[in-house]
């Protein structure tokens, strides 16, 4: 069985001095982090997802600094390829999907809990693969909203912790 962990747009605009900083951005980047040293040492693939706005400014305007992945995440990921997106869903006009062949787990976490991890998760791309969200890796622009969408989502698809996954 192949598991790819799926990290969604751990950026700049969504920490401190960003343009969206969320709740608990750098403990969940932390714990990211670890994750993927995890899944690489348990030969799990790893796959990184960057939202590039089709806008000149604002959040992820592609020529400004909150574009960027955050330097941690890509030291751990290593030569993770990296899917380009500039819709919520991670599948939507990307070749995320090309990235993914082989794989039956598909792990999601990343930013926003309520909307690109959402919108991801629930893709119709995703039907082919289990997919599973970690809850503890995902980060919104509140407590709150974080935990309302996880409870919408649990509906609809499974939530685990980073336990749950790797022990």
């Amino acid at each position: 069985m192949t598991r790819t962990l799926l990290v969604i747009d751990i950026q700049n605009d969504y920490f401190p001095g960003g343009t969206l900083p969320l709740w608990q951005a750098e403990e969940t980047e932390n714990r990211i982090v670890a994750a993927i040293g995890q899944a690489r040492a348990t030969g799990d693939k790893v796959v990184l997802v960057q939202h590039v706005s089709m806008q000149s400014t604002g959040l992820f305007a592609a020529e400004g600094a909150g574009v960027t992945i955050r330097p941690a995440i890509l030291a751990a990921a290593g030569n993770a390829p990296i899917v380009t997106k500039h819709k919520a869903d991670a599948f939507q006009d990307t070749d995320l999907a090309e990235h993914l062949e082989g794989t039956d787990d598909l792990l999601v976490c990343g930013m926003m809990t309520q909307n690109c991890v959402v919108f991801t998760a629930l893709s119709r791309a995703a039907d082919d693969f289990r997919v599973q969200v970690i809850a503890d890796l995902c980060a919104a622009p509140s407590e709150v909203v974080h935990k309302i969408a996880l409870n919408a989502l649990g509906s609809k698809t499974e939530l685990v912790t980073v336990s749950d996954i790797w022990g």
